[in-house]
């Protein structure tokens, strides 16, 4: 077995232990955003702890309607942009907690007078100290280049702070069932999912909601572990531009959870197969175990999907832990 899948498979013991050492910071957390009701919310993360951002985006700007926004680093570490902001959140998410331009925005912000808050799982890394809160993700060693139970567990942070910032009843019961939700979810298996993407060399990962930024984590996988080009889109995005690639047979991938996009989804599916696209739906023939909110299904969805990619690597005769040209920790300004 590969780290990857050992990893992977680690998740819901990680989330239920960020859970239980995070817990009375978590209260404090959501009070203190209750009193304080920043009017925006800035992000500071890349790759996989980005899309975590994402999936952090929509929870705020679905459940509590205040802005999110992910800042590009850049602006900051090579362009010198100076930030105005006042009053705002800041959420550095990162693994290592180390990457020079995520510390750069993490700074800038605090210089604003925003409040800082990190998730990170390098508990003494320089992102953990430099941050006004930090929550550790205790997620354990990763040694796998392949980001997955601290994915997970970031997602699972993201949304319990969204959940106790919200007094949310129904999405803290969820939260706080995360851990059972998905050792359910990593038992699960998507039946012919293996040869219908190992005979891909492009693909789509389609979603909406919060399943957008766990289409992106999932194409991200199949890029660096599969070499499969698998490019991600909202399910409405896609029906622009890369419409034009439709053609018989194309692979699509789409996570369609039971939310208020689901109609609109299943209208897109139907589009897409009328086209001649091969499209497969998690949530509709392939399986995810719910996790009582559909905000949250998409996290279920992606602890799925990473032990399928995982497979699916093998299978291609490449070292899911070892991409040919990745390192572990990437520094980029």
């Amino acid at each position: 077995m590969s780290l990857m899948a050992t990893e992977a498979a680690e998740a819901p013991e990680a989330v239920a232990r960020f859970l239980d050492r995070n817990a009375s910071a978590l209260i404090e957390l959501g009070q203190r955003l209750r009193r304080s009701s920043p009017p925006v919310i800035l992000t500071s993360a890349r790759g996989s702890s980005d899309h975590a951002a994402g999936f952090f985006k929509y929870f705020c700007e679905i459940v509590e309607g205040v802005p999110c926004a992910s800042l590009g680093a850049s602006v900051v570490s090579v362009y010198g942009g100076r930030l105005k902001a006042r009053g705002a959140m800041c959420l550095t998410i990162s693994q290592s907690g180390q990457s020079p331009d995520v510390l750069a925005v993490q700074e800038a912000a605090r210089e604003a007078g925003a409040l800082s808050v990190a998730l990170v799982n390098v508990a003494d890394s320089p992102a953990a100290r430099n941050a006004d809160i930090c929550l550790a993700l205790h997620a354990g060693d990763e040694r796998s280049v392949a980001a997955t139970k601290s994915f997970i567990v970031s997602c699972a942070a993201a949304a319990a702070i969204v959940a106790h910032w919200s007094k949310d009843a129904d999405l803290l019961a969820a939260v706080a069932r995360l851990p059972e939700t998905l050792k359910a979810a990593a038992g699960l298996r998507w039946p012919g999912f293996g040869a219908f993407a190992a005979e891909s060399s492009s693909m789509f990962v389609l979603g909406r909601g919060t399943g957008f930024p766990m289409a992106l984590e999932a194409a991200l996988k199949l890029k660096e572990t599969c070499a499969i080009h698998a490019e991600a889109y909202s399910v409405a995005e896609v029906m622009h531009g890369p419409w034009e690639l439709m053609e018989e047979g194309f692979p699509v991938l789409v996570l369609s959870p039971d939310d208020a996009a689901r109609a609109n989804t299943a209208e897109a599916v139907a589009k897409m197969r009328a086209a001649g696209a091969d499209v497969r739906v998690v949530g509709g023939g392939l399986p995810f175990a719910p996790s009582g909110h559909p905000l949250l299904d998409p996290l279920s969805m992606i602890q799925t999907g990473y032990l399928e990619i995982e497979m699916l690597a093998r299978g291609l005769g490449r070292d899911p832990d070892r991409p040919r040209l990745l390192r572990k920790v990437t520094e980029t300004l």
